[in-house]
């Protein structure tokens, strides 16, 4: 072991590695226990689950590297991307799982949350008002029927590794469960919308790309004043704000 590397920490939880092992630490065990649940239910790679002793789970490390992170270049070929669009479908055509997950939100709940975050956001003068009104408006899309689909929650890209142009695992299963498909897709390619295109083609099926766009311009707006408060940083270029400006 040649070092101690703390790869998140806020409030909520801290991921560590140590070695060859990661140690999540989580004051809420019930998303442990999601985590662990979707694990063993996901048609996809995933870490293998070394040990638990709450509040610490510990996960062998995935060979190869993620394919970038929010505001930082993406990695990976063309084919990679593809790749990951299809390990995607796969979970989303799995059994559903027996727990709604974050994107299973009801539509309602979902729309009057987003009101009034958009309204914090513009009191606060957290951002300026009309890019708020304008993402709102984007938004809008997103607030529709939808058939469940077993999903991630917090597909995030940083979450998906690859080894040359194969899938090797994706991480953090706490948000997981019943949701809409889509919302899995925009938090993948947030940020990375000169990828889209390649997902979608590993994906392999016909997409609402309006919807897309909506959920990266929902999924921002509820996360800039979390960021804030909990040290990361929204503004930083390709990152969520960036995001929004995307949408004007």
């Amino acid at each position: 072991m040649d070092e101690v590397r703390v790869v998140v920490a806020h409030s909520e939880r801290a991921t560590l590695r140590v070695g060859d092992v990661f140690l999540k630490v989580d004051a809420d065990q019930s998303r442990i226990d999601v985590e662990v649940e979707a694990m063993s239910l996901a048609p996809v790679p995933t870490p293998e689950i070394l040990w638990r002793k709450p509040p610490v789970l510990a996960l062998a490390a995935l060979p190869g590297t993620t394919l970038g992170r929010l505001g930082g270049p993406s990695t990976g070929s063309p084919a990679a991307w593809a790749a990951a669009g299809a390990a995607i479908r796969k979970l989303h055509e799995a059994p559903l799982p027996p727990r709604p997950g974050r994107a299973g939100r009801s539509v309602v709940a979902l729309a009057a949350e987003l009101d009034a975050e958009c309204e914090l956001l513009v009191t606060n003068g957290v951002l300026p008002v009309d890019l708020v009104t304008r993402n709102r408006q984007v938004a809008e899309a997103a607030l529709r029927p939808w058939t469940a689909a077993f999903t991630h929650g917090d597909l995030q890209i940083a979450h998906v590794f690859v080894d040359g142009d194969e899938v090797t695992g994706i991480i953090d299963w706490s948000e997981a469960g019943r949701g809409d498909s889509l919302y899995d897709l925009a938090t993948f390619t947030l940020g990375h919308e000169e990828h889209l295109e390649d997902v979608l083609a590993g994906y392999g099926t016909d997409i609402d790309l309006g919807v897309i766009h909506a959920w990266w311009s929902l999924r921002s707006l509820l996360a800039v004043r979390w960021l804030i408060e909990h040290d990361f940083d929204p503004f930083a270029p390709g990152c969520e704000v960036d995001v929004l400006r995307s949408r004007m």
